[in-house]
């Protein structure tokens, strides 16, 4: 079978774009690494509307990449923080290298806005496709695709 005659009904990216595919849900993800985590934060950094974000906070919780956190400020009512679940910080890698993408093909001239090191050696991160078996980084040419177990037939 051959990718134009395999249904995308199935798809995980396209499952994966249905979750986190809006601008905001991924920029809420990104702020949320960041260590942002209270409502009025997210708002005032991403300059989004109150109706937006509560909806974009609400779905993402809802798929299980945010978990709410009630806090309660002296004289206040109780409200949520978001934190990441451990799915959501599986999303880590997808905006580094959407950042990495970003500051190769339209950087800003001034440098990067967020300069990521690994800790213990200083040394700058970046995202890499890489074989399981012989841990090498991988380009295009080196990999072959074929229908998986859940590829099924257009209809």
């Amino acid at each position: 079978m051959e990718w134009l005659e395999i249904s995308t009904d199935n798809c995980p990216v396209q499952r994966t774009l249905d979750v986190v595919g809006e601008k905001w849900s991924l920029l809420i993800v990104r702020d949320a690494t960041n260590g942002v985590r209270r409502f009025d934060e997210f708002r005032r950094h991403i300059g989004l509307s109150e109706a937006v974000l509560s909806d974009r906070l609400r779905k993402l919780t809802e798929a299980g990449i945010l978990r709410t956190v009630p806090y309660q400020e002296p004289g206040s009512r109780s409200r949520n923080e978001y934190r990441l679940t451990r799915k959501g910080w599986d999303l880590w890698p997808v905006l580094v290298a959407l950042r990495q993408w970003g500051e190769t093909h339209d950087p800003d001239p001034d440098g990067a806005v967020l300069d990521l090191r690994h800790t213990e050696c200083g040394s700058p991160v970046r995202a890499v496709v890489e074989c399981e078996g012989e841990h090498m980084v991988l380009t295009p040419r080196d990999v072959t695709a074929r229908p998986g177990p859940g590829a099924r037939r257009r209809t």
